[in-house]
């Protein structure tokens, strides 16, 4: 199995060649905290992280 990443521009954790979410490649593979965001539109943290897609996020890169 691929070595969890995150995308440096939404912070989406993935293990594709790129970021399913935004489509960029540019990656880190050392972040600190996970967070899952099941319902991004009633989610006030997910607002907080400015965050609109389900999918578990580094907290930070």
């Amino acid at each position: 199995m691929a070595k969890e990443k995150a995308c440096k521009h939404c912070k989406l954790i993935y293990h594709e060649a790129s970021c399913p979410s935004c489509g960029k490649s540019d990656t880190s593979d050392n972040f600190k905290g996970k967070v899952e965001i099941v319902n991004p539109e009633n989610s006030e943290l997910a607002k907080q992280l400015k965050i609109n897609k389900k999918g578990t996020y580094a907290i930070k890169l």
